[in-house]
């Protein structure tokens, strides 16, 4: 049995991670944070990202370039209704978006919200881990494999978890690091 598919599993996992962690806003102008904004452009919903140019100004701002200057209005309007935390203010050319710093308490629940994720992460390394034993089992059940191979199979599988977790706490440390800074 080899292990290819369990660590492509892990693997999405760990850019699960790191794209929902780039939805956290830290206080520095980041353009991940409007991947969740949709803006009704003619009658329907669309990414942000597919009707505006996203470009950072300074540490703490960001320029929408609208394709379409029409859209302004509409896109001001979703940003605001996204609740981001961010100020808004439109103009001919675009929209500027403004980060404010971030408070204490605010640092304190992005850094509950940031160890959400990682139990949520971890709960879906748990899930496959689980499907891996699983598979374990049923190779030693149908005779594939002996009583011995179980347990190698199961203590190479414990030893890859064991490294992926401790691969995922400091994605998390590196985050912690980037809401406290």
């Amino acid at each position: 049995m080899d292990f290819k598919q369990f660590t492509t599993e892990l693997d999405a996992i760990a850019e699960w991670l790191k794209k929902e962690y780039q939805s956290i806003r830290t206080g520095m102008a980041s353009p991940a944070v409007l991947d969740g904004v949709k803006v009704d452009s003619y009658g329907a919903l669309t990414p942000l990202n597919q009707v505006a140019s996203i470009s950072i100004e300074g540490a703490k701002s960001l320029l929408v370039g609208p394709y379409d200057r029409s859209l302004v209005k509409h896109i001001e309007k979703a940003i605001i209704d996204a609740n981001l935390g961010v100020s808004v203010v439109s103009s001919d050319a675009g929209v500027r978006i403004s980060f404010p710093d971030l408070t204490a308490e605010r640092r304190d629940m992005l850094g509950k919200l940031a160890k959400q994720k990682l139990e949520d992460a971890r709960v879906s390394v748990r899930q496959e881990r689980d499907k891996v034993w699983n598979q374990i089992q049923d190779l030693e059940k149908e005779g594939e494999i002996t009583e011995d191979d179980r347990f190698t199979l199961k203590a190479k599988m414990e030893e890859q978890v064991k490294d992926f977790t401790a691969t995922l706490d400091d994605i998390l440390k590196n985050k912690q690091e980037e809401i406290q800074n």
